[in-house]
């Protein structure tokens, strides 16, 4: 059959194939262009004789144990990405996932997530044969795995009256709990919505959304929550031993909204602010600013160069795959 139709015109979905052909190595091109200036922008904005300082002052065993933990973290946060497998119907197995997650992960923090959590999973994903339709559907679960599983946390901390706010602040100590409380009751709406709700689609631009069930609401809440632990769990390692976890566990919570407010990459500068308001009357300021500094390099920058190295491998294995592809074809 020919591809066009009896008036000898091409059909739209022959025109919109075409013209992404056309299209897709100038936006290729594009994309690791644009990787390398933020790479350089990132590098440049880093004390690296700072970073190796402080690192070298903490004993090897403490490094490994908050290495441990971020790996944990990481591993935690790819698992987002299976849930959305599960979501979308899509038979693609864990070594195809866990990948996509870590790597998108690691852009998403440094980065931003217009890179990390959009762009990097369009490519690997696309390579991967899903549609951008569902891919848009596993990042909004993602998503929503993080900050409900943040929305249930922090609103257990804050409730609980476990932070407590320095005077002069706008937000006071008694209006923190009441954040928590509201954070706990949208937690439960969403659960109660996810078993109860008897319409469970809706079309958002021409994306379909399904409300997952209370099973996949649950596992979003446990494995959200559980990554959230794990990076307090970092900072915690490579802070002063005479502060509490919870505390530690507060004030992330609280800088991580801050870092959201602000727009900047990885919350440079954002995240130290909020730990030294809320803790320097504590720990020495000095101390505090050397396990941020440890925090920052052990859970971004050293994922960030493995994620690079994973991700120039998996460029290198597509590449090899067209190859092969191509001799076939000739043969």
């Amino acid at each position: 059959m020919s591809r066009t139709d009896a008036q000898g015109s091409t059909p739209p979905t022959a025109h919109s194939r075409s013209r992404w052909q056309r299209l897709k190595k100038p936006l290729t091109v594009a994309f690791f262009l644009l990787l390398i200036v933020l790479f350089t922008l990132l590098a440049r904005r880093i004390d690296w004789s700072e970073v190796l300082g402080t690192l070298a002052d903490f004993k090897v065993r403490t490094l490994l144990v908050a290495a441990g933990l971020t790996l944990g973290s990481f591993l935690v946060y790819a698992c987002f990405d299976l849930i959305g497998r599960t979501y979308i119907r899509q038979d693609l197995g864990w070594r195809q996932i866990l990948p996509v997650g870590f790597i998108s992960y690691a852009f998403n923090l440094n980065l931003s997530a217009w890179v990390g959590g959009i762009a990097m999973r369009y490519r690997l994903y696309s390579r991967l044969g899903v549609s951008a339709a569902n891919i848009a559907k596993i990042l909004g679960l993602s998503l929503a795995t993080n900050w409900f599983g943040y929305m249930v946390l922090a609103g257990a901390v804050f409730a609980s009256g476990l932070m407590q706010l320095p005077p002069g602040w706008q937000l006071s100590s008694g209006a923190l709990r009441g954040v928590g409380v509201l954070l706990l009751a949208l937690s439960a709406g969403y659960l109660l919505a996810c078993r109860f709700s008897r319409r469970r689609e809706w079309a958002i631009r021409g994306v379909e959304i399904n409300l997952p069930s209370l099973r996949m609401a649950l596992l979003q809440l446990a494995l959200g929550a559980l990554n959230w632990s794990l990076m307090a769990a970092v900072i915690f390692t490579l802070l002063p031993a005479r502060l509490d976890y919870p505390v530690v566990l507060g004030v992330l919570l609280i800088s991580s909204i801050a870092g959201v407010i602000t727009h900047i990459p990885a919350g440079l500068g954002v995240l130290e602010a909020v730990f030294v308001a809320l803790l320097q009357h504590e720990v020495p300021r000095g101390s505090l600013l050397a396990g941020l500094i440890a925090y920052r390099a052990i859970y971004f920058l050293l994922p960030l160069l493995i994620a690079l190295l994973m991700y120039l491998l998996v460029e290198a294995r597509a590449k090899a795959l067209r190859v092969r592809k191509t001799s076939r074809k000739d043969h």
